[in-house]
């Protein structure tokens, strides 16, 4: 009897011993996981502000895909919303309450079932030089139960921690493919209608080209803006020679103007193009994919028997400004090539 009294009386101790434990760990926890993403801020960003995004780089939602999504009236932004309902996942929601376009986002995140509990959520997305630094960050209180549970199953940042690290690696992915995805549709026979212009031009090897361009586009786009010359349309690179076989090209850097100008500085010049009939090709994507795009059109040219303009205007249009749309995948342009 004396021995059970003395085992029931350790125990007892134990019990305290360990509730002692319990109630001095820490009020509330806090950790986050970060990644360097090769991409604009505002690409990342919009891609994690949207929920609708979020099945396609959710670690949860990987561990459960068939589980049911049901999505706020808004689902970006400020008071977007989703929630979510599954064997595996359990019950839960998340909201958003803040935002600072570009560079961070804050959430709440409330579970339901298995077990009741609510964390903050907040992403930051920071400019470097190799990409954009994203921090994925969670902070919430723990009462009794969540310190007695993570006593005996490891802390949150032990068991969520790994399902941070592998959504960032998913979020990664997923942009860096959406950043690279592009479209060529050759459009047809159409009539380009021609107009002023003012270029400089040069000739280069054709390595040198992307230098080249990104040296002088620059330059005939600001002297129109400094001289409040009305631009009748998108710049373009007018191509007069490409040369495969001696690695040389001449070509001239241009915006369309709605009248002749007569230029101060020697070399900012002023053309004009006639009317010409013109095969016309889009590309939607990074101007990586050009030269797969006028390959496309040269070959659309030769399947269908039409005839080469003999040194007529070989143009490439630049409809987006990437200065103002980050993602490739959104930059749209146009080649026109002479025909007879």
């Amino acid at each position: 009897m004396k021995a059970l009294k003395y085992i029931l009386f350790l125990l007892l101790i134990f019990v305290i011993g360990l509730a002692i434990f319990i109630a001095v760990q820490p009020n509330e926890f806090r950790f986050s996981r970060s990644t360097i993403i090769k991409a604009p801020a505002s690409v990342v960003y919009n891609k994690v502000n949207d929920y609708k995004n979020w099945p396609s780089f959710s670690p949860w939602i990987e561990q459960e895909p068939t589980a049911n999504l049901t999505y706020g009236d808004k689902t970006a932004g400020v008071d977007g919303s989703y929630a979510w309902s599954g064997e595996i996942l359990g019950e839960g929601q998340m909201t958003t309450l803040s935002v600072n376009e570009n560079e961070s986002i804050d959430q709440h995140i409330q579970f339901i079932k298995p077990f009741e509990s609510e964390s903050d959520i907040n992403w930051t997305f920071e400019p470097t030089d190799e990409g954009t630094k994203v921090t994925w960050e969670m902070a919430g209180k723990q009462d009794f139960t969540t310190k007695m549970y993570t006593t005996f199953a490891g802390s949150i940042e032990d068991m969520t921690g790994p399902d941070f690290e592998r959504g960032l690696f998913k979020l990664d992915s997923v942009v860096v493919a959406d950043m690279e995805k592009y479209t060529v549709t050759v459009d047809g026979l159409t009539e380009h209608g021609g107009g002023y212009y003012i270029y400089n031009t040069t000739s280069c090897k054709i390595p040198d080209l992307e230098a080249k361009m990104q040296e002088m586009m620059p330059k005939i786009s600001n002297y129109a803006i400094k001289n409040n010359i009305q631009m009748a349309g998108a710049p373009f690179t007018y191509y007069h020679k490409w040369d495969e076989k001696n690695n040389a090209v001449m070509f001239s850097c241009c915006v369309p103007t709605t009248d002749r100008v007569i230029s101060s500085e020697s070399d900012i010049l002023t053309g004009q193009i006639e009317p010409f009939k013109a095969i016309k090709t889009t590309l939607k994507g990074n101007y990586s994919n050009l030269k797969e795009a006028w390959e496309t059109t040269m070959k659309h040219i030769t399947d269908s028997d039409m005839e080469f303009t003999e040194d007529g205007p070989m143009l490439e249009v630049y409809l987006t400004d990437p200065m103002n749309t980050p993602n490739p995948a959104d930059w749209k342009t146009e080649i026109y090539i002479a025909v007879n």
